[in-house]
């Protein structure tokens, strides 16, 4: 019976030595020690020998070491490497990490089992039956059923029976030693030959590489473990300085035999020959022991690769029945998938081709590792205190290393994998997922913030690098959706929005509640496909609050600029608005007031009518906000009319010509009418002849709070009869055009 996804009631935890170092150094001490190490020797004569073993243990060294610091830095759960990349990084690197790294554990199950069957039908007598040829693919799916089986039922069972395969291969490596030093010895192989390894020493390391790269196998038991924090460090260490060790010991031992010629040694067919005709009881020990470490390297990939399906599952990347358990705390349906999918490769063909691509793949996770612990270093987050410190350029070494090792073994296999991932990590952000942890990209942010902060705050603002730093008040954004999708539009390509919803004491239920509050007017932009950030404040009154939050918002060099706000629907609440507007003149703030009565068109082709009256700096900041929208790409088509009205001919042409040398100056391309209106003509009029079905009006606000009831009148005259219209008035722009009306021009004054 399956128990609910994520939990179990009676998982069995292990220690360092069974949960982490076992699955460790037996994956370490793989196939390739047995079949391609007097090749290496063979090839690279002892001293160059000697130095792939210690770069190549190097860079795992590194890696261990970043992934500890990592591991000592958090309580790891389910999914080892995945967890602490994605827990590290955040949810979609470690997704793209992570998915990749499934599939190359779960294919990995099918190479080990593979290379098993290869193993055993090599001692098929040549005489006598002969093998169908369709017997090598049966026996690599009866094994994968059977390491799938036992390791479905019990991970405990499993890791256990890898004891007799640790004693076989120790065993092994000690009956090399005796059977080479009972036998004629000589000085040792020191030169370097290239016999059958002409393309050289790089491609020797590339070849020999791959038999360091098993000690993450227990890193994969991280969910299972009963002291994550204290297993992962000395397990894995612990199996990167054993396979090291081990490994300086072989090419020693094959280097000073005399029992092997240079030519036997460097023939890549000999294989595990090499072992058997050196070692004491030679295949009755090494032939078990070959077989024990190729399984329990199977053992390994079908116990990680669940593990890792199931923290993909958990948090929210893969369907959530994925991370099912047992009663007894197995990923049980993830392993049976990642059996099936282990079967279904067998039927791949050109198994070796796709183990390129597959070890290349497996090495991004060292590059992630080891990013993930420098960056974690570099930004100095207060929360990241390892008891496992390493230098973040040590980490930084060992990522570069990872890069370089994949380019030697395929350069195609490289950019394979760093194009599948980056696929996978921007599929996964245009999801826009959400994630219940913090992580070291808000870290990044706020350091490269603070740069740029400071380096704001030591210049002046010159007009031409004026910015658009904005803040809209709104109650409910749904409600107001239209009006913050036109502001957004002012800052989309160059400035920066603010949404603020103000709690007044009335609503004390909602104190507590401030950021949830912002987090859903998050996801409320979202769904509409908005950006800004958002925030909540507590203010004792609306009047107040609107001017205290105002006048103090934004950081440093950019302090914000810009108020905008909708007209209210009640009589108070509009007075109210035109007190607020000249408070906030004193500030220095500019203000819209927005009126958006029907949506915007979707329609390609827009016009916007600027009514410019040429006072108080109004419509400088009015032609600037048009440029700004038709900045955006559903309003580049737009075409900016601007009006303006005289009483007289003789001025008609004067005017043309003085906007037109602005804007022309000012580089914004507008048409330009200026109206000559009748003595008796009201200009109201006029502007709803020109401008009623326009997609967007702009007209100046003027300052002062004298007879607002009037103002209140006329101002809710012409927003009713406009579908959509924004009263602008400019407290601060000093903007590139001039002003050059006379109080002789006339227009619409608000």
């Amino acid at each position: 019976m399956a128990g609910k996804p994520g939990t179990s009631q009676s998982t069995h935890k292990f220690g360092t030595f069974l949960g982490v170092y076992m699955p460790s150094i037996l994956t370490i001490l793989g196939l390739i020690m047995y079949l391609r190490f007097g090749w290496v020797l063979g090839n690279l004569g002892l001293i160059k020998t000697i130095i792939v073993v210690l770069m190549a243990s190097s860079i795992t060294f590194i890696t261990g070491l970043s992934a500890s610091a990592i591991a000592t830095n958090i309580k790891v759960g389910v999914g080892g490497e995945y967890f602490m990349i994605s827990r590290s990084l955040g949810l979609e690197p470690g997704g793209a990490i992570g998915i990749p790294l499934y599939l190359c554990r779960t294919l990995s199950v099918t190479f080990y089992c593979y290379g098993l069957s290869e193993a055993i039908l090599a001692l098929w007598p040549v005489t006598g039956i002969t093998i169908p040829s369709y017997t090598l693919q049966l026996m690599t799916i009866a094994f994968i059923v059977i390491v799938t089986v036992l390791s479905g039922k019990s991970a405990k069972l499993v890791l256990r029976s890898q004891i007799p395969i640790m004693i076989l291969v120790g065993a092994s490596v000690l009956a090399l030693m005796i059977g080479v030093l009972t036998k004629d010895l000589q000085m040792p192989i020191t030169k370097a030959t290239y016999q059958t390894a002409p393309e050289g020493f790089w491609y020797v390391f590339a070849v020999f590489f791959p038999a360091v790269t098993g000690f993450t196998a227990g890193i994969g038991m991280s969910g299972d473990l009963k002291n994550p924090q204290k297993s992962i460090p000395r397990g894995t260490l612990g199996a990167v300085v054993s396979g090291a060790v081990v490994y300086l010991i072989i090419p020693i031992l094959l280097a000073i035999t005399g029992a092997l010629t240079i030519e036997q040694m460097t023939n890549p067919e000999a294989g595990v020959t090499i072992w058997t005709r050196l070692a004491i009881l030679g295949p009755w020990i090494v032939y078990p022991a070959v077989w024990g470490a190729v399984l329990s390297s199977a053992f390994g990939s079908i116990l990680g690769g669940p593990r890792i399906l199931q923290a993909l599952s958990m948090d929210g990347l893969v369907p959530k029945f994925l991370s099912t358990l047992s009663r007894s705390g197995q990923p049980t349906i993830a392993t049976w998938i990642s059996g099936v999918i282990a079967v279904g490769a067998v039927f791949l063909g050109g198994l070796n081709t796709i183990a390129q691509y597959v070890s290349v793949l497996f090495l991004t996770l060292y590059v992630a590792v080891n990013m993930s612990a420098a960056i974690e270093q570099l930004i100095k987050e207060p929360s990241y205190r390892p008891t496992i410190d390493i230098p973040w350029y040590i980490s930084i070494l060992g990522a570069v290393a990872a890069m370089v090792v994949m380019w030697l073994i395929n350069p195609f296999a490289f950019a394979f994998a760093l194009g599948l991932e980056v696929l996978i990590f921007l599929y996964l952000m245009s999801k826009k997922l959400e994630q219940q942890w913090g992580d070291a990209s808000t870290g990044i942010w706020m350091h490269l913030g603070r740069y740029a902060l400071l380096r704001l705050n030591a210049k002046k603002v010159h007009p031409r690098n004026w910015r658009p730093i904005i803040i809209l008040f709104v109650r409910d954004i749904n409600e107001h959706i239209e009006l913050v999708r036109f502001t957004e539009m002012l800052g989309q390509n160059s400035g920066l929005l603010t949404i603020s919803k103000l709690i007044t004491l009335e609503n004390e239920s909602e104190f507590t509640l401030k950021n949830e509050i912002a987090h859903e007017m998050q996801k409320d932009l979202a769904l509409a496909g908005l950006q800004a950030l958002t925030e909540v404040h507590i203010v004792t009154d609306l009047k107040y609050g609107m001017n205290h939050v105002a006048a103090g918002h934004g950081v440093a060099g950019i302090k914000t600029n810009t108020v905008v706000f909708g007209w209210s629907s009640t009589h108070e609440g509009k007075i109210k608005e035109l007190e607020i507007i000249n408070d906030m003149a004193r500030s220095g703030k500019n203000v819209l007031i927005a009126h958006i009565n029907k949506p915007f068109p979707k329609k390609v082709k827009k016009r916007i009518d600027i009514w410019w009256r040429g006072r108080e700096n109004n419509c400088d900041l009015m032609v600037l906000l048009a440029y700004l929208i038709q900045l955006n790409n559903k309003w580049k088509k737009t075409t900016i009319r601007i009006f303006s009205i005289t009483h007289s001919e003789d001025e008609k042409q004067t005017l043309e010509n003085h906007i037109r040398f602005s804007i022309r100056e000012a580089r914004i391309v507008a048409n330009v009418i200026v109206i000559v209106a009748q003595p008796k003509e009201n200009v109201l009029d006029i502007l709803l002849t020109k401008s009623k079905y326009v997609d967007l009006v702009f007209l100046g606000l003027a300052r002062g709070v004298n007879q607002v009831e009037e103002r209140v009148t006329f101002i809710d005259n012409i927003l009713s009869k406009l579908n959509r219209a924004v009263l602008v008035q400019n407290n601060g722009v000093e903007s590139e055009i001039p002003v050059i009306f006379d109080s002789k021009s006339t227009s619409i004054k608000v």
